[in-house]
C-alpha cells in the first residue's frame, strides 16, 4: 500500500515560471551551468549548481556550494518570484515533446516506503552521488527537484487527470529547446482522496529515473528522525517529491555504445568472434540502422552499418535482466571479446543516449575517437519493472528517459 500525498508546494508565479524552470543538476557540468545563467538570470540553476555563483574553481562539494544554494532557494521566495501554496494539493504535470505527451501526477512519497521495498528500484547507486544529494537537501532544507516514479496505470486516476486538464493551466510555456510543459493544481478534497486511495491500493511504485536523489531523500529522512526524540512520522522529512507517470504514458530511448578500440583484434578476426553468438548481415539501406526488434542489434564501423541478431542460447528468456538487450550485448560481446568488464568503470567504452541520434554514432566512430559503435533497441517499461519487481538490477545505461523534467517548478520543503 504505497503513501502518495499532497503537498503545498513552493512554486514559481506563473509569470517567473518560464524563466526560472531549468534542465537538473545531472545533465550538464558547471561551465554549462554558468553559459545558462548568463543567458537567463531567473534560472533554478542557482539552486541546483550553486557553484555557478561562486569563484570558478571552487570546490562542488564544499559547505560553500550548498549554503549559496539554500541562501539562493529563498531568495526566490523573499524576491517574490515563488510562493507557497496555503492548502496541500496534487499537480498535474504534462510535457509534450515531438508530439507526444506524458502526463503524470506530482505529489510525495513516502521513505518508509523506499526503505520497505514497496517502491521498486532497479539500479545501483554511488555513494559519493548520494552523498552529494544528502548534503544539498539537507542544508537546503527542502526537495529542490522531482524525483521520476512510473505506476501501473488505472482508469480512476486517468479519470481525475482528464477533468483537471480540460481546465485553464497554471502554467503552459514552451521551453528554448521545444518542450512543452503545462502545469495544473488537484485542490479538491474528494478528487485529493481518489488519488490517495488509488495509490494505496496498488501494489508497488517504480523509480523510473532518479535513483540517488530517491536514496538521498530516504537517508536524510532517517538522519532527521533519529535527530528528533518527537518524531510522529508526519514530518515533512518522511515524504519527499516525485512526479509519477502512467507507465503507458512513459517512452524510453535506446541508450548506446561506442568502443574506442578492437582490443588487439584485427577486423577479421572481430567479426569471426561475433559470429559465433550473432547473425551478421551488411546493412545496404538508406541512413543508419536503427534496430527494429529486440535482440537485434545495430554496429558501426570502417563506415558500415551491419545488423546483428543474437543466436538461440546466448541469453536466457526466462530471466528479465539476461534477456535484456544490454546484457546479451555485454555478456556476448563486450566482455568477451573486446574485454570490457565493468562498464561503469572502463573508460575504453562511452555511452550516447538516444536524443543525440544515431549520426552522432557515425561521427564519433568517423573522427576516430571510437572505433565501433553499437545501436540498441529500446528498454521497455515492461522489462523496468519486471526486473524492479524480481529484485534484480538493470546493467549500467539501460534506459534514457526524455524528455527530462524541469527542476524550479515545484519545491517540497521539509519544515
Amino acid at each position: 500500500m504505497p503513501i502518495f500525498r499532497p503537498f503545498k508546494a513552493v512554486r514559481p508565479v506563473p509569470a517567473k515560471a518560464k524563466d526560472i524552470a531549468s534542465l537538473p543538476y545531472d545533465v550538464m557540468d558547471s561551465d554549462e551551468a554558468r553559459i545558462e545563467v548568463k543567458k537567463n538570470p531567473l534560472s533554478f540553476i542557482h539552486v541546483e549548481k550553486a557553484e555557478v555563483d561562486l569563484p570558478e574553481g571552487t570546490n562542488l562539494y564544499s559547505e560553500e556550494v550548498y549554503n549559496k544554494a539554500k541562501e539562493n532557494l529563498y531568495n526566490y521566495i523573499k524576491n517574490g518570484n515563488m510562493i507557497q501554496d496555503e492548502k496541500p494539493a496534487f499537480y498535474v504535470y504534462r510535457q509534450i515533446m515531438d508530439g507526444r505527451t506524458q502526463t503524470g501526477l506530482v505529489g510525495c512519497a513516502a521513505t518508509e516506503d523506499y526503505m520497505k521495498n514497496i517502491i521498486k528500484k532497479h539500479e545501483l547507486t554511488r555513494a559519493a552521488k548520494e552523498a552529494d544529494r544528502i548534503k544539498h537537501v539537507d542544508i537546503c532544507d527542502a526537495h529542490s527537484s522531482p524525483v521520476f516514479f512510473t505506476y501501473r496505470h488505472r482508469d480512476d486516476i486517468n479519470a481525475v487527470v482528464s477533468k483537471t486538464v480540460a481546465l485553464a493551466p497554471e502554467y503552459d510555456f514552451v521551453a528554448d529547446d521545444g518542450i512543452s510543459h503545462a502545469l495544473w493544481l488537484i485542490s479538491n478534497d474528494s478528487d485529493i482522496a481518489t488519488i490517495t486511495n488509488a495509490f494505496a491500493d496498488m501494489d508497488y511504485l517504480y523509480v523510473a529515473d532518479g535513483h540517488h536523489r530517491t536514496a538521498s531523500a530516504a537517508k536524510v529522512g532517517l538522519i532527521r528522525k533519529e535527530a528528533n526524540p518527537n518524531h510522529t512520522g508526519q514530518e515533512e522529512y518522511n515524504f519527499f517529491m516525485t512526479v509519477i507517470f502512467p507507465d503507458n504514458d512513459l517512452y524510453i530511448m535506446d541508450y548506446n555504445r561506442v568502443v574506442k578500440d578492437l582490443n588487439g583484434h584485427s577486423e577479421e578476426d572481430f567479426f569471426y568472434h561475433i559470429e559465433e553468438k550473432f547473425e551478421i548481415d551488411l546493412y545496404d539501406g538508406d541512413g543508419p540502422y536503427h534496430p527494429e526488434e529486440r535482440h537485434n542489434f545495430g554496429m558501426y564501423t570502417d563506415g558500415k552499418w551491419y545488423k546483428l541478431t543474437a543466436k538461440a542460447g546466448t541469453f536466457d528468456e526466462n530471466s528479465p535482466t539476461k534477456s535484456l538487450d544490454v546484457s546479451i550485448l555485454q555478456d556476448n560481446l563486450l566482455h568477451p571479446i573486446l574485454n570490457i568488464g565493468d562498464p561503469r568503470t572502463d573508460e575504453r567504452i562511452d555511452f550516447i543516449g538516444g536524443i543525440r541520434g544515431l549520426k552522432e554514432l557515425e561521427k564519433r566512430v568517423d573522427s576516430g575517437r571510437e572505433v565501433v559503435a553499437f545501436a540498441m533497441y529500446p528498454t521497455s517499461i515492461q522489462e523496468l519493472m519486471d526486473i524492479a519487481d524480481a529484485g534484480e538490477i538493470m546493467p549500467p545505461k539501460s534506459t534514457w528517459f526524455e524528455p527530462k523534467l524541469r527542476s524550479g517548478l515545484f519545491i517540497h520543503l521539509l519544515k
